[in-house]
Parts: C-alpha cells; structure tokens; sequence
C-alpha cells in the first residue's frame, strides 16, 4: 500500500513537471499581450533542519530578497516549521512563514507605496527517488495565506486581511561531480523548478501565481553544511491589473540566489 502511493505521488509530480513547463512557455509566448516588469535579483538564502529525534526535526529559514542584485528590499521571509520522517522515502512537513514585500519595480503589487506583509500556515510533503544515481526530489505544498490590505495614506497599518490558497509544486535535482555520490569537501550541481497555483475566493487574475527555475554550484562542506550559488529566474503575476490599461502585470525577474544549509542536531 504503501509503495502504491509513493508511486502515486511520483508520477503526479512528474505531470505537474511538464504542465509548469507548458505553463512557462504559454506565458513567454504571449507575453506581448501583458505588461512586463523587468527586476535584477539578488536571494540571500539560510535553510536549517535541526534533529529533534530520529524522526523529527525543526526547519528554521531566512530569506533577505534583494532588487538591483542587493541595493534596495523585494522581499523578507522568515519562516520555522516541523517536518517528520514518514519513510527514508518520505518527509511530511507543517510551518509558520511572516513575510513582507516592499514596493519594488516599474509596478509595485501594492499601491499604497508601503511595504505589506503577509502570515502563511503551510503543510507538504517530500518524496526522495533517483534517475539512475541522481537524487531528485519532488516537494507538494499547501499554502493557506493572509495577506495584509494596506489603507492609502495611513503608513504600514493594516486594516484587514485578505485570505488566499496557494499549492506549490517543485522539483530539484543534484548532480555530483566527484564520483556518484555528494561528499564531504566535494563540488555539485543543483537545478530545481517550483510551480505557483492560486486557488479559491480572492485569488483574482494570478490563478498562476509564479514560476521559479534555478540551477547552479554547490559545495557540501560536510553532510550538516552547504554552499550555493544559483542563477535564479522568476515569473510572478500580479493579482490586479494595471489600472489604467486593464491589462495584466507580469514579472521578469533574473539574477542570483546564494544559499547557506546547515543542520544542526539538537539532540546528543
């Protein structure tokens, strides 16, 4: 029963692989019809999962999101969770993420001119498999989000929240290159690409929130210590149009995205 619904879940994942490329190629071809919105990224990236027993363990992350590569905010996360070891396959997952967007490019999300925050409660689930030697891993989320509505000239107080649903899709894959397996002090390569879906009451015209694709160097320290350094290309669409044209705002934003993973064990 169980090998049935890891195979399940694989093959699913596999499906929404190739729908977030359909997706990504339907939004570059007709992109002429919407209003782009060019930013240069820079991700400063820090991901723990800290050992609490042999199956549970505590994620903490920070994420300081830059524009023009590192001049000026995008984006704060700062997130910590529980993830438990269902099977050496398996990994479920739950966390708490406060989150802060700033206004940023030609376009800013929000038109207050202030930055708004945002509080999310997630749940998900990790499958571990191989293509030949080659870990992949395939990662489901849900998503339930409060979005901070911000009053025009009343500063940074919120004065409701907006509730949305969002189901998250990602993908990633390593590829050694010392040998067929990632040691300690040895370099690799890293690729991944997530899929964003709105869905429910207020999520308005962003039912495809985001694509994100990213791929780079990496090198393992030690199996508890990480460094990577990713180019990073993001497609995000607004939820409102552009309120003098109507027509729908879309993100192109490229650049880097450097991540620091340590694990720490928080038991003997």
């Amino acid at each position: 029963m169980t090998q049935v619904f890891y195979i399940t879940i694989r093959v699913l994942g596999y499906k929404l692989l190739f729908g977030s490329l359909l997706i990504f190629l339907t939004v570059k071809g007709f992109s002429q019809d919407r209003i782009n919105d060019k930013n240069q990224l820079g991700w400063y990236v820090y991901e723990g999962d800290h050992s609490l027993g042999k199956r549970w363990a505590l994620h903490t992350e920070y994420q300081w999101r830059r524009v023009h590569f590192i001049k000026s905010w995008q984006q704060s996360l700062a997130r910590v969770g529980f993830s438990y070891r269902l099977l050496p396959q398996v990994k479920l997952g739950t966390g708490y993420t406060s989150f802060i967007t700033y206004p940023f490019g030609d376009f800013p999300a929000a038109d207050t001119g202030e930055p708004y925050p945002e509080r999310r409660f997630h749940q998900d689930i990790q499958l571990y498999d191989t293509i030949g030697y080659l870990p992949i891993t395939h990662r489901f989320r849900l998503e339930q989000r409060w979005i901070g509505q911000l009053a025009e000239n009343k500063g940074k107080s919120v004065q409701s929240w907006e509730y949305q649903n969002r189901i998250r899709y990602q993908i990633a894959l390593l590829i050694p290159l010392q040998g067929r397996s990632i040691e300690g002090q040895e370099w690799y390569l890293n690729f991944f690409d997530e899929l964003f879906i709105g869905f429910g009451k207020n999520v308005g015209r962003n039912i495809f929130n985001q694509n994100r694709l990213s791929g780079g160097l990496g090198y393992q320290f030690t199996d508890d210590f990480q460094v990577e350094l990713n180019y990073l290309y993001q497609i995000t669409q607004h939820a409102g149009a552009e309120p003098i044209s109507g027509k729908s705002i879309f993100e192109y934003n490229q650049g880097f995205r450097l991540g620091i993973s340590y694990n720490l064990s928080l038991i003997k």
